[in-house]
């Protein structure tokens, strides 16, 4: 079985602006103008932590409606932290309903299960071409 997700992304001719297509839905790509854009969207890695976020948040969900629990709404902040040991990612999950711990370390196990975690985390091998 073949399952094909695609992102075509344009980058045009307006420095950094790129617009995206996915399915039947657009997106735009730009920088900040302090490093030379117009701001006229979020960044690459903007659209990437709002995938983690997005991913983890469903993969939850799913979760947590097959176990039968009702965790509410659930937040999931992405950030990109860059210190002097070098560039990593955090992950801050709150649930809007109370949660035990025995739920709290099923659920962190889950979240690092989600699809776009584990290519981030580099288990996806990326395979570039020149058409």
């Amino acid at each position: 079985m073949s399952d094909n997700t695609n992102s075509k992304v344009v980058l045009t001719t307006k420095k950094y602006l790129a617009e995206a297509k996915m399915r039947n839905h657009f997106a735009v790509i730009d920088e900040p103008v302090n490093v030379g854009g117009d701001d006229n969207g979020p960044t690459p890695v903007e659209y990437l932590l709002t995938a983690i976020g997005g991913c983890v948040s469903i993969t939850l969900r799913i979760y947590a409606e097959r176990k039968g629990w009702d965790v509410g709404e659930i937040t999931v902040n992405v950030s990109q932290i860059k210190d002097e040991n070098g560039t990593h990612l955090s992950e801050e999950i709150s649930f809007e309903k109370e949660i035990d711990e025995d739920q709290r370390k099923r659920l962190l196990v889950i979240a690092g299960k989600c699809p776009v975690a584990k290519m981030v985390k580099g288990e996806t091998e990326i395979v570039s071409s020149i058409q």
